[in-house]
């Protein structure tokens, strides 16, 4: 059995994750059309946790379909706001406005990985991380967005708790490998039962 992982996801802090766990993989982007699969499933009524996982498993099962025998890992993060669905920012006025509405409030991040092989189904984990930011100044929201708007445009709510983000929040209670967006603590331990990594 192959001990090579296919991650399907272009996200280069996820690379980072697996590389630095010394986990062996390459990466293959998963073109899937995100923006229509979320709008059909909004409006179906689905939960924001079904809608992290069927995104991962979308984009597993797509790279797995030209890769057989290959174990391949496919990620989504979304974030849940007041059961609302808030993704990565277009625009600067974007990502202040969701600063904005979530500041001094809760919301919750929920990071999905699946694991396919041969087209079929292997692992699935969806992690949960609930949040609550700190009620930030206009101006200090103002002044994070412009200095740190070429990184956040690349994340759900528009913040990297990795960086600067950080000084946003009061209180992080979960994984911050799920902040991150990969629930690696399960990944790993499924890897090591599967005998894919050393334990």
């Amino acid at each position: 059995m192959s001990t090579h992982i296919l991650l399907a996801s272009g996200s280069e802090i996820r690379a980072q994750l697996l590389r630095q766990a010394g986990v062996n993989f390459s990466t293959e982007v998963a073109r899937v059309d995100e923006g229509a699969i979320k709008a059909a499933l909004l409006s179906e009524g689905a939960a924001p946790r079904d809608i992290a996982d069927t995104l991962a498993e979308t984009k597993a099962r797509k790279v797995s379909g030209k890769h057989p025998g290959v174990m391949v890992l496919g990620c989504d993060q979304v974030l849940d706001f007041e059961g609302r669905l808030l993704s990565k920012p277009e625009t600067p006025e974007e990502a202040l406005r969701q600063l904005m509405d979530m500041r001094g409030k809760r919301h919750m991040l929920l990071s999905a990985a699946v694991i396919y092989r041969d087209g079929e189904p292997l692992w699935r984990h969806v992690g949960q991380v609930r949040m609550v930011m700190r009620q930030s100044s206009d101006t200090y929201l103002e002044d994070y967005v412009r200095r740190n708007w070429d990184s956040i445009r690349h994340a759900v709510g528009g913040y990297k708790l990795e960086e600067e983000g950080v000084r946003l929040f009061t209180m992080i209670d979960g994984s911050y490998f799920n902040v991150l967006g990969l629930p690696m603590l399960e990944l790993l331990n499924y890897l090591g039962l599967q005998g894919i990594i050393a334990q």
